[in-house]
Protein backbone atom coordinates (compact mmCIF):
# COMPACT_ATOMS: atom_id res chain seq x y z
CA UNK A 1 0.00 0.00 0.00
CA UNK A 2 1.28 3.42 -0.95
CA UNK A 3 -0.13 6.81 -1.89
CA UNK A 4 -0.51 8.85 -5.03
CA UNK A 5 -0.96 12.56 -5.57
CA UNK A 6 -4.44 12.78 -7.06
CA UNK A 7 -4.58 16.56 -7.46
CA UNK A 8 -3.26 19.99 -6.54
CA UNK A 9 -4.93 23.41 -6.47
CA UNK A 10 -3.94 26.92 -5.43
CA UNK A 11 -5.94 29.99 -4.47
CA UNK A 12 -4.38 33.45 -4.86
CA UNK A 13 -6.11 36.51 -3.36
CA UNK A 14 -7.25 39.06 -5.94
CA UNK A 15 -5.38 41.99 -4.40
CA UNK A 16 -1.84 42.33 -5.71
CA UNK A 17 0.77 44.60 -4.12
CA UNK A 18 3.61 45.93 -6.25
CA UNK A 19 7.03 46.77 -4.86
CA UNK A 20 6.23 50.47 -5.31
CA UNK A 21 3.16 50.10 -3.08
CA UNK A 22 5.12 48.16 -0.46
CA UNK A 23 8.04 50.59 -0.39
CA UNK A 24 5.69 53.58 -0.20
CA UNK A 25 4.00 52.10 2.86
CA UNK A 26 7.20 51.60 4.87
CA UNK A 27 8.10 54.56 7.09
CA UNK A 28 9.30 56.79 8.51
CA UNK A 29 12.64 55.16 7.58
CA UNK A 30 12.82 54.97 3.79
CA UNK A 31 15.02 52.49 1.92
CA UNK A 32 16.28 53.31 -1.60
CA UNK A 33 13.51 52.83 -4.20
CA UNK A 34 13.83 49.59 -6.13
CA UNK A 35 15.89 47.88 -3.43
CA UNK A 36 13.35 45.06 -2.99
CA UNK A 37 13.55 44.03 -6.62
CA UNK A 38 17.32 44.39 -6.84
CA UNK A 39 17.90 42.15 -3.82
CA UNK A 40 15.21 39.52 -4.42
CA UNK A 41 13.89 39.63 -7.99
CA UNK A 42 10.34 40.03 -6.67
CA UNK A 43 8.01 42.46 -8.44
CA UNK A 44 4.68 41.80 -6.71
CA UNK A 45 2.86 39.61 -4.19
CA UNK A 46 -0.76 38.82 -3.24
CA UNK A 47 -2.46 40.10 -0.08
CA UNK A 48 -5.75 38.79 1.29
CA UNK A 49 -8.66 41.07 2.19
CA UNK A 50 -8.97 42.45 5.71
CA UNK A 51 -11.90 40.14 6.51
CA UNK A 52 -10.12 36.97 5.31
CA UNK A 53 -8.19 34.48 7.45
CA UNK A 54 -5.62 31.77 6.74
CA UNK A 55 -8.42 29.20 6.93
CA UNK A 56 -10.37 31.04 4.21
CA UNK A 57 -7.45 30.70 1.81
CA UNK A 58 -7.18 26.98 2.57
CA UNK A 59 -10.93 26.47 2.12
CA UNK A 60 -10.88 28.27 -1.25
CA UNK A 61 -8.01 26.11 -2.54
CA UNK A 62 -9.59 22.92 -1.19
CA UNK A 63 -12.98 23.66 -2.76
CA UNK A 64 -11.28 24.18 -6.10
CA UNK A 65 -9.37 20.91 -5.72
CA UNK A 66 -12.42 18.84 -4.72
CA UNK A 67 -14.37 20.24 -7.68
CA UNK A 68 -11.55 19.58 -10.14
CA UNK A 69 -11.03 15.99 -8.95
CA UNK A 70 -14.73 15.22 -8.53
CA UNK A 71 -14.21 14.33 -4.86
CA UNK A 72 -17.17 14.49 -2.48
CA UNK A 73 -16.77 15.72 1.10
CA UNK A 74 -17.74 12.32 2.51
CA UNK A 75 -14.84 10.68 0.65
CA UNK A 76 -12.24 12.56 2.74
CA UNK A 77 -10.97 10.35 5.56
CA UNK A 78 -8.57 12.89 7.10
CA UNK A 79 -7.89 16.61 6.79
CA UNK A 80 -4.42 17.98 7.50
CA UNK A 81 -4.06 21.75 7.78
CA UNK A 82 -0.42 22.20 6.80
CA UNK A 83 0.76 25.80 7.05
CA UNK A 84 3.12 28.18 8.78
CA UNK A 85 0.15 30.51 9.31
CA UNK A 86 -2.83 29.77 11.54
CA UNK A 87 -6.05 31.48 12.55
CA UNK A 88 -5.38 31.19 16.28
CA UNK A 89 -3.43 29.18 18.84
CA UNK A 90 -6.46 27.05 19.74
CA UNK A 91 -8.24 25.17 18.33
CA UNK A 92 -6.28 23.61 15.47
CA UNK A 93 -7.01 25.61 12.32
CA UNK A 94 -7.85 22.28 10.67
CA UNK A 95 -11.17 22.36 12.55
CA UNK A 96 -12.04 25.76 11.07
CA UNK A 97 -11.16 24.54 7.57
CA UNK A 98 -13.18 21.35 8.06
CA UNK A 99 -16.19 23.37 9.16
CA UNK A 100 -15.87 25.59 6.10
CA UNK A 101 -15.78 22.52 3.84
CA UNK A 102 -18.52 20.72 5.81
CA UNK A 103 -16.26 17.73 6.45
CA UNK A 104 -17.00 15.16 9.16
CA UNK A 105 -13.59 13.49 9.36
CA UNK A 106 -10.65 13.56 11.80
CA UNK A 107 -8.38 16.60 11.50
CA UNK A 108 -5.01 17.83 12.70
CA UNK A 109 -2.52 20.63 12.07
CA UNK A 110 0.96 19.98 10.64
CA UNK A 111 3.30 22.93 11.18
CA UNK A 112 6.93 23.34 10.14
CA UNK A 113 7.35 26.83 8.67
CA UNK A 114 7.75 26.77 4.88
CA UNK A 115 8.02 22.96 4.84
CA UNK A 116 4.54 22.50 6.33
CA UNK A 117 2.91 21.32 3.08
CA UNK A 118 5.86 19.07 2.28
CA UNK A 119 5.64 17.53 5.76
CA UNK A 120 1.90 17.21 5.17
CA UNK A 121 2.66 14.99 2.18
CA UNK A 122 5.01 12.90 4.32
CA UNK A 123 2.39 12.45 7.08
CA UNK A 124 -0.41 11.68 4.64
CA UNK A 125 1.74 9.18 2.73
CA UNK A 126 2.74 7.39 5.93
CA UNK A 127 -0.84 7.16 7.24
CA UNK A 128 -2.14 5.89 3.91
CA UNK A 129 0.70 3.36 3.73
CA UNK A 130 -0.34 1.88 7.07
CA UNK A 131 -3.92 1.52 5.86
CA UNK A 132 -5.21 3.93 8.52
CA UNK A 133 -6.71 6.27 5.90
CA UNK A 134 -7.32 6.03 2.15
CA UNK A 135 -8.06 9.63 1.10
CA UNK A 136 -6.29 12.55 2.78
CA UNK A 137 -6.81 16.24 2.02
CA UNK A 138 -3.80 18.43 2.81
CA UNK A 139 -4.79 22.10 2.82
CA UNK A 140 -2.91 25.21 3.88
CA UNK A 141 -3.46 28.95 4.03
CA UNK A 142 -0.48 31.25 4.24
CA UNK A 143 -1.27 34.75 5.54
CA UNK A 144 2.10 36.40 6.22
CA UNK A 145 0.75 39.85 5.28
CA UNK A 146 -0.65 40.02 8.83
CA UNK A 147 2.85 39.97 10.31
CA UNK A 148 4.67 42.62 8.25
CA UNK A 149 6.23 45.55 10.11
CA UNK A 150 5.40 48.82 8.32
CA UNK A 151 6.46 51.25 11.07
CA UNK A 152 10.24 51.16 10.56
CA UNK A 153 12.49 53.71 12.27
CA UNK A 154 16.05 52.62 11.47
CA UNK A 155 18.17 50.69 9.00
CA UNK A 156 18.62 47.87 11.50
CA UNK A 157 14.88 47.57 12.02
CA UNK A 158 14.34 47.61 8.26
CA UNK A 159 16.86 44.81 7.70
CA UNK A 160 15.27 42.63 10.40
CA UNK A 161 11.82 43.23 8.92
CA UNK A 162 12.96 42.92 5.29
CA UNK A 163 11.90 39.26 4.74
CA UNK A 164 8.31 40.24 5.52
CA UNK A 165 8.24 42.51 2.47
CA UNK A 166 8.99 39.52 0.21
CA UNK A 167 6.08 37.40 1.45
CA UNK A 168 2.74 36.82 -0.25
CA UNK A 169 -0.56 35.27 0.81
CA UNK A 170 -1.88 32.08 -0.82
CA UNK A 171 -3.95 28.98 -0.22
CA UNK A 172 -2.98 25.51 -1.41
CA UNK A 173 -4.48 22.03 -1.35
CA UNK A 174 -3.26 18.54 -2.21
CA UNK A 175 -5.27 15.32 -2.44
CA UNK A 176 -3.52 12.04 -1.64
CA UNK A 177 -5.20 8.69 -2.10
CA UNK A 178 -4.23 5.04 -1.84
CA UNK A 179 -2.21 3.94 -4.85
CA UNK A 180 1.24 4.42 -6.34
CA UNK A 181 2.97 7.69 -7.03
CA UNK A 182 4.69 9.12 -3.96
CA UNK A 183 8.00 7.33 -4.42
CA UNK A 184 9.95 8.86 -1.54
CA UNK A 185 10.02 11.58 1.09
CA UNK A 186 13.10 12.55 3.10
CA UNK A 187 14.03 15.36 5.49
CA UNK A 188 16.94 16.72 7.48
CA UNK A 189 17.20 19.55 9.99
CA UNK A 190 19.68 21.56 12.02
CA UNK A 191 17.59 23.00 14.84
CA UNK A 192 20.49 24.90 16.40
CA UNK A 193 19.51 27.76 14.08
CA UNK A 194 15.88 28.12 15.17
CA UNK A 195 16.45 31.69 16.40
CA UNK A 196 17.61 33.00 13.02
CA UNK A 197 14.07 33.64 11.81
CA UNK A 198 11.03 33.94 14.08
CA UNK A 199 7.49 35.22 14.51
CA UNK A 200 7.56 35.07 18.31
CA UNK A 201 4.09 36.17 19.47
CA UNK A 202 1.22 34.01 20.63
CA UNK A 203 3.09 31.26 22.43
CA UNK A 204 4.24 30.90 26.02
CA UNK A 205 7.38 33.01 25.47
CA UNK A 206 5.58 36.16 24.30
CA UNK A 207 1.84 35.68 24.78
CA UNK A 208 0.79 39.35 24.62
CA UNK A 209 3.70 41.50 23.41
CA UNK A 210 2.61 43.46 20.28
CA UNK A 211 6.25 44.09 19.35
CA UNK A 212 6.64 40.32 18.86
CA UNK A 213 3.87 40.06 16.26
CA UNK A 214 6.19 40.82 13.31
CA UNK A 215 8.60 38.66 11.35
CA UNK A 216 12.20 39.02 12.47
CA UNK A 217 14.95 37.42 10.45
CA UNK A 218 18.68 37.62 9.82
CA UNK A 219 18.81 36.80 6.11
CA UNK A 220 22.58 36.32 5.95
CA UNK A 221 22.62 33.90 8.89
CA UNK A 222 19.64 32.00 7.46
CA UNK A 223 21.41 31.59 4.14
CA UNK A 224 24.53 30.31 5.90
CA UNK A 225 22.40 27.86 7.91
CA UNK A 226 20.82 26.45 4.76
CA UNK A 227 24.17 26.14 3.04
CA UNK A 228 25.47 24.36 6.13
CA UNK A 229 22.80 21.69 5.75
CA UNK A 230 24.29 20.70 2.43
CA UNK A 231 22.43 18.66 -0.18
CA UNK A 232 23.12 15.18 1.19
CA UNK A 233 19.47 14.32 1.82
CA UNK A 234 18.66 15.17 -1.81
CA UNK A 235 21.59 13.20 -3.22
CA UNK A 236 20.87 10.17 -1.06
CA UNK A 237 17.19 10.14 -2.04
CA UNK A 238 17.96 10.27 -5.75
CA UNK A 239 20.65 7.58 -5.39
CA UNK A 240 18.23 5.31 -3.51
CA UNK A 241 15.71 5.64 -6.34
CA UNK A 242 18.31 5.36 -9.09
CA UNK A 243 17.36 8.78 -10.46
CA UNK A 244 19.09 11.93 -11.69
CA UNK A 245 17.71 15.45 -11.93
CA UNK A 246 17.56 14.96 -15.70
CA UNK A 247 14.89 12.28 -15.16
CA UNK A 248 12.39 14.83 -13.82
CA UNK A 249 9.94 16.84 -15.87
CA UNK A 250 10.14 19.65 -13.31
CA UNK A 251 11.92 20.27 -10.01
CA UNK A 252 9.98 22.59 -7.69
CA UNK A 253 12.28 24.34 -5.20
CA UNK A 254 11.08 26.66 -2.42
CA UNK A 255 11.84 30.22 -3.47
CA UNK A 256 12.77 33.10 -1.16
CA UNK A 257 14.85 35.17 -3.62
CA UNK A 258 16.17 34.69 -7.14
CA UNK A 259 19.85 35.07 -6.11
CA UNK A 260 19.52 32.39 -3.43
CA UNK A 261 17.53 30.10 -5.75
CA UNK A 262 20.46 30.22 -8.16
CA UNK A 263 23.01 29.54 -5.41
CA UNK A 264 21.06 26.61 -3.98
CA UNK A 265 20.19 24.92 -7.26
CA UNK A 266 23.76 25.23 -8.54
CA UNK A 267 25.05 23.57 -5.37
CA UNK A 268 22.40 20.84 -5.64
CA UNK A 269 23.06 20.34 -9.34
CA UNK A 270 19.47 21.09 -10.42
CA UNK A 271 19.38 22.24 -14.07
CA UNK A 272 17.85 25.70 -14.45
CA UNK A 273 15.48 24.50 -17.18
CA UNK A 274 13.81 22.12 -14.70
CA UNK A 275 12.75 24.94 -12.36
CA UNK A 276 9.33 26.58 -12.18
CA UNK A 277 10.03 30.19 -11.18
CA UNK A 278 6.99 31.79 -9.54
CA UNK A 279 8.75 34.19 -7.18
CA UNK A 280 8.79 37.41 -9.27
CA UNK A 281 5.00 37.67 -9.62
CA UNK A 282 3.87 36.00 -6.38
CA UNK A 283 6.65 36.53 -3.85
CA UNK A 284 7.57 33.98 -1.21
CA UNK A 285 4.26 32.28 -0.38
CA UNK A 286 5.80 30.14 2.39
CA UNK A 287 4.59 26.52 2.39
CA UNK A 288 2.24 27.20 -0.56
CA UNK A 289 5.30 27.73 -2.76
CA UNK A 290 5.72 24.10 -3.86
CA UNK A 291 2.01 23.51 -4.65
CA UNK A 292 1.98 26.83 -6.55
CA UNK A 293 4.94 25.77 -8.66
CA UNK A 294 3.46 22.33 -9.35
CA UNK A 295 0.05 23.76 -10.26
CA UNK A 296 1.77 26.28 -12.55
CA UNK A 297 3.80 23.55 -14.26
CA UNK A 298 0.66 21.47 -14.84
CA UNK A 299 -1.21 24.47 -16.23
CA UNK A 300 1.67 25.25 -18.61
CA UNK A 301 1.86 21.64 -19.78
CA UNK A 302 5.38 21.18 -18.45
CA UNK A 303 4.38 17.97 -16.67
CA UNK A 304 1.52 15.52 -16.75
CA UNK A 305 0.43 11.93 -15.99
CA UNK A 306 3.37 9.56 -15.70
CA UNK A 307 5.98 12.31 -15.31
CA UNK A 308 8.38 12.50 -12.41
CA UNK A 309 8.39 15.67 -10.33
CA UNK A 310 10.50 16.62 -7.32
CA UNK A 311 9.38 18.95 -4.53
CA UNK A 312 12.34 20.42 -2.63
CA UNK A 313 11.53 22.41 0.50
CA UNK A 314 13.60 24.74 2.68
CA UNK A 315 12.23 26.13 5.92
CA UNK A 316 13.21 28.15 8.94
CA UNK A 317 14.24 26.17 11.94
CA UNK A 318 16.11 25.09 9.75
CA UNK A 319 15.04 22.09 7.63
CA UNK A 320 15.47 20.71 4.14
CA UNK A 321 13.29 18.06 2.53
CA UNK A 322 12.27 16.38 -0.70
CA UNK A 323 9.30 14.46 -2.06
CA UNK A 324 9.64 12.49 -5.28
CA UNK A 325 6.32 11.96 -7.03
CA UNK A 326 5.24 10.24 -10.21
CA UNK A 327 2.09 11.94 -11.44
Amino acid sequence: MGSRLAGVAVHLPERRLTNDEVEARIGPYSAPPGLLHRLTGIRSRHAMADHEQASDLAVAAARKLLAETGTAAEEIDLLLFASASQDMVEPATAHIVAAGLELRCPVMDVKNACNSMLNGIEVADALIATGRYRTVLVAGGEAPSRAVRWDVRSLGEYLRAFPGYTLGDAGAALLLTAGTGVLATAFTADSRHWEVGTLPAGGSRHPRDPERTYFEMDGARLKDAFLGLGTGVLDETLDRLGLRWADFAVVCVHQVSLPYLQVFTERAGVPADKLVVTLPEHGNVASASLPLQLATALELGRCGPGDLVALVGLAGGVSLGIAVVQL
